[in-house]
């Protein structure tokens, strides 16, 4: 029996069709009921879960890390097999020795604005260890209580969900006899989880295929509070890692503590000069570039509901840092040290002056900073303290004549983006999305993560809105990923509401 066939001989012994309809809550019970597109949506759902499951396992059984080019592959071919089945036209683009990108179409109707949904296919290496469960083997988990169902896979919901439900809602509205408002494309990305590095390069090559009037990005969590989430922008990223030096050999730290640097110290030192324990970064002119919030984003955030008090709890939290509640301070750049590595590690320490340490940063960027712009702000302020900077390892002689030395290895990264919530298409978008959940839709200006928005906005000039599913406790990039089957269900009739609905509010 193949992979997948036990994965999913495993779920059906945990669930038989009337557990699932037992344990999973109706779709937004605020929804318009009037409209037929929505209750048709809901209706097949209802029907057709242990299939949507079905095809959902299969698809989440193909191991996914972006360096396996073979299993990539495999994700590609999976995902045009099924828009295949749905009628639609589907080619695998390539860009140099990159993944394939998925994209589909339907015959375009020209009276019809036209929307293209992204997703992603790849996910984050997995530790098998860490793991409770096989993370390519999907297996479904109820709570004590039965009120919480959840799949348990890597990519379960960052991204697999997403293609699946877009693909589900389709079927939806076709099941239902429904005609979409709008021409619908789909892109979808098998390398985001590794920085996306061919992909600017191939939406320039190939843009004459991928032209848009409107992209959307189906990637990320929905509110905290498990409400519904419209997001008008990603903040951006670009990472560093910094090594200082020692000696050109571990030495013992009590023969030579004290006279010979250690660079763990060095490190813990110039962190402290990077940022306050408040977050606030303390590189010269860091925040000159940062656009400042129009009033319409401005009374996003004051109507949206404040969870401080519910995640500080969550989470374990004796402090926060900042000022502000959580999306007030996503709305401004943030520097995150990952990690600093040096020396030994385990419970037995060699008690040695290490030859070297790395600090890895990442630093997320609003509108109006870029990667390049946050280089140079770095660069100069390590400069004036008093540092030697080299991009590779420095030789012998370097260390020598150096007192102050370090090594920075910049990553990929790529600018933020954020969309004009008061544009035409972004209110038609939000009236879209209020045809199913009335007004228990959160709307926010930007999400706290990174996507490759910015890269689609610069290249097409279209606007680009995010409307994620997954809920927000999913264990992304981490072990034991899942997907809420109430989020998946959910998600479906949102992508179904944008495809019914925002041709009739977008003039």
């Amino acid at each position: 029996m193949k992979k997948s066939g036990r994965a999913l001989f495993a779920l059906l012994c945990w669930l038989s069709v009337s557990s699932i309809a037992n344990s999973v809550a109706a779709l937004a019970q605020d929804a318009d009921t009037s409209i037929d597109a929505n209750a048709a949506v809901r209706s097949y759902v209802e029907q057709h879960k242990p299939a949507i499951l079905k095809e959902f396992v299969e698809f989440l059984s193909i191991p996914n890390v972006a360096s396996d080019t073979a299993n990539i592959r495999k994700n590609a071919d999976a995902i045009e097999r099924m828009l295949k089945q749905r009628g639609f036209h589907v080619k695998q683009l390539v860009q140099d020795d990159g993944p394939p990108v998925v994209i589909a179409e339907k015959s375009s109707d020209r009276k019809k604005h036209t929307v293209t949904f992204y997703a992603h296919y790849d996910g984050q290496p997995v530790q098998k260890a860490d793991w409770v469960r096989d993370p390519w083997s999907p297996a479904l988990v109820i709570d004590s209580k039965g009120s919480d169902t959840r799949l348990y896979a890597r990519s379960a919901s960052d991204d697999k969900a997403a293609v699946m439900g877009l693909i589900a809602a389709y079927d939806a509205l076709k099941a239902g006899g429904v005609e979409p408002s709008v021409n619908i494309k789909f892109f979808f990305e098998g390398e985001e989880e590794a920085g996306s590095p061919h992909l600017e390069k191939f939406l320039a090559h190939y843009a004459d295929q991928l032209a848009t009037d409107l992209w959307v990005f189906c990637d990320g969590p929905v509110y905290q509070n498990g409400n519904p989430l419209l997001v008008f922008g990603n903040r951006g990223v670009t990472t560093v890692a910094i090594t200082a030096f020692g000696p050109n050999r571990a030495l013992h730290s009590g023969h030579y503590g004290n006279w010979a640097p250690n660079p763990i110290v060095e490190l813990a030192h110039l962190v402290a000069k990077l940022r306050t324990t408040e977050g606030e970064i303390t590189i010269p002119h860091f925040y000159e570039a940062v656009r400042p919030l129009k009033p319409s984003e401005q009374t996003a955030l004051k109507n949206l509901p404040n969870l401080d008090a519910q995640l500080k709890d969550d989470f374990g939290l004796g402090r926060t840092e900042g000022q502000g509640s959580v999306p007030e301070q996503i709305m401004k750049p943030a520097l995150n040290l990952d990690r600093i590595e040096g020396g030994g590690y385990g419970p037995n320490p060699a008690n040695a002056i290490p030859i070297s340490a790395t600090a890895y940063i990442d630093f997320r960027l609003v509108p109006d900073q870029t990667p390049v712009i946050v280089r140079e702000q770095l660069e100069s302020y390590l400069r004036q303290l008093g540092y030697f900077l080299v991009h590779q390892a420095p030789t012998a002689a370097e260390r020598k004549e150096h007192a102050r030395l370090l090594q920075l290895n910049w990553g990929a990264g790529y600018p933020p983006q954020r969309a004009d919530m008061d544009a035409p298409v972004s209110q038609a978008f939000i009236h879209a999305a209020r045809d199913l959940t009335g007004n228990s839709l959160v709307i926010i200006p930007t999400l706290g993560g990174s996507t490759p928005a910015f890269l689609f906005e610069q290249q097409f000039k279209e606007t680009v809105i995010t409307l994620p599913i997954a809920n927000f406790d999913n264990n992304q990039h981490a072990a034991n990923e899942n997907i809420k089957l109430e989020n998946l269900w959910n998600g479906i009739g949102m992508y179904a509401a944008i495809y019914s609905s925002l041709g009739k509010y977008w003039h």
